[in-house]
């Protein structure tokens, strides 16, 4: 019989939080999934943004194939829901004989639910882009809570949204949080799928650590923050950067916070993850005995909390946002403890899941299944770099594409200046390298890596992209090129030029 599939998808959660070697969050959890299977070093999102991520995901599609290009609950949204003629995994693995179940956050349709896409849906919503959950607060009644009156506290909040806190202590237990109350649902579910013949998918999607950051203590002062260290990245300019990182930060209503006030928000920040890893926690021990088991943890896409001096997401392409933490244990298959530097991408699930039933995707797909990998094989073929993309947010549409190597990343940014970072040298994103002449065969060989990518994924900008990247004389005004130069090693281009994307 094929495996059973767990997977479990955290919401605006950074790589970093569970790297090795990333800030001191408390995650036992995670760390016991990676240290039982295998973490992805370089794992990233196909898009910064939930609705389109998680089309991606479903879909195996980027974007610009399956259409869901932003948000689908903000009144400007190109999809409200997902084209039902794309092929998804669910409905893929529900037609292969996996009883297939889901529990909470969904966001890839106003007026559509799993149930819709091959899953039974559990429940669980995210109280903002779904129907009310009333079974939810009739479970935070239970507890005590009335879901309408809940007091928080300590919070922060933004300058041009003073009733929308960033972060804030809620004056609940722990038990009447949304984040137990999903885990309720999965165990609930797997105690009742263990028993089951026929082999099962179930999706676990956590409310978190999505802003606002308001958890109940003990996670609320759980992390000291006078003991949180500034992101690297906190030191961040603008200068020689596109205009619209800056114009963000007024937007989002976050440019007068010091890092002391960013410190209290990412303490929470922090509280929320521990919170969620303590309910997975709770869904680990209740899998165990469960044969067969592939337990998938990942997240939609990150978060800036701070980082580059920015908060939530947006046309920005930065790290914070764009790798995603991913970790997975399959017992008997993956090596325990093992770690994987190949470049994946979080729509390279879709296909994965269903080489594990032991069926393929259908065409088209863009990603391509992770088993290899899984299984301690790289193949020859496989690609040394992982593309991106971005449409817009509730601020308007603003395309970008993206192209990151190991050592270089690229943005092409239609309607700004391009961005190049050298990530070797400044791994924090801080110096955009665009117009350097030292960088001139680098920018060269990325751009046309770049537009082959576009083209052979039918992207409809592709068109454009080779008569902006190639074919024209783009202008490289993101700095000051004399300030800029300096010598390179005589392996400068090597990674900027090999391997397919």
């Amino acid at each position: 019989m094929p495996p059973n599939v767990l997977l479990v998808l955290t919401d605006q959660e950074r790589h970093d939080l569970t790297a090795p070697d990333g800030p001191h969050v408390r995650t036992p959890n995670v760390d016991r999934i990676a240290g039982e299977g295998m973490r992805f070093d370089r794992a990233y999102t196909p898009i910064g943004i939930c609705s389109s991520a998680r089309a991606s995901l479903l879909s195996g599609l980027y974007p610009h194939a399956h259409g869901m290009l932003n948000n689908c609950h903000d009144p400007d949204a190109i999809l409200e829901n997902f084209p039902e003629e794309i092929p998804t995994f669910g409905e893929v693995l529900a037609e292969n004989g996996y009883r297939n179940s889901y529990a909470g956050k969904w966001h890839v349709g106003r007026d559509q639910t799993p149930a819709d896409f091959g899953f039974e849906y559990l429940g669980g919503g995210d109280g903002a882009h779904a129907a009310a959950d009333e079974d939810f607060f009739d479970h935070q009644r239970e507890h005590g809570v009335d879901p309408e009156s809940i007091e928080l506290t300590d919070a922060i909040y933004h300058e041009n949204n003073p009733d929308k806190p960033i972060c804030a202590t809620a004056e609940i237990p722990v038990e009447a949080t949304r984040a137990y109350y999903i885990a309720e649902k999965t165990i609930d579910r797997l105690e009742a799928l263990d028993a089951a013949d026929e082999p099962f998918f179930h999706r676990t999607d956590f409310v978190g650590p999505h802003h606002p950051y308001v958890v109940p203590e003990p996670y609320a002062s759980m992390y000291d923050p006078d003991e949180i260290e500034p992101w690297a990245s906190f030191a961040e300019t603008f200068e020689g950067k596109p205009r619209v990182q800056e114009n963000y930060r007024r937007y989002r209503g976050v440019d007068h916070l010091s890092w002391d006030e960013w410190a209290e928000a990412i303490s929470n920040y922090f509280g929320f993850m521990t919170l969620i890893d303590d309910q997975l926690g709770r869904i680990l021990d209740a899998a165990e005995g469960i044969e067969n088991l592939v337990v998938v943890k990942t997240a939609d896409h990150g978060d800036f909390a701070g980082g580059h001096r920015l908060f939530n997401k947006g046309p920005m392409m930065y790290e914070a946002t764009y790798r995603i933490p991913l970790a997975i244990r399959w017992p008997g298959v993956v090596e325990p403890g093992s770690t994987c530097d190949a470049p994946v991408s979080l729509l390279d699930l879709m296909p994965t899941f269903l080489d594990l039933a032991g069926t393929s995707a259908p065409e088209p797909v863009h990603g391509r299944s992770i088993r290899p990998l899984l299984e301690g094989r790289r193949p020859d073929d496989w690609p040394d770099a992982v593309f991106a993309q971005y449409h817009g947010d509730e601020f308007g549409l603003y395309s970008q594409r993206m192209l990151r190597t190991e050592r270089y990343k690229y943005v092409y940014n239609v309607p700004d200046v391009d961005e190049l970072y050298d990530l070797r040298e400044d791994p924090h994103e801080l110096d955009n390298r665009i117009d350097a002449p030292d960088y001139e065969s680098v920018r060269a060989a990325l751009r046309e890596r770049l537009v082959a990518r576009m083209e052979s994924t039918g992207d409809p900008n592709a068109v454009w992209a080779r008569q902006a990247l190639l074919d024209g004389d783009r202008p490289t005004d993101g700095g000051n090129a004399e300030d800029t130069r300096r010598d390179l090693p005589d392996d400068t281009l090597s990674d900027a030029k090999t391997g397919d994307t």
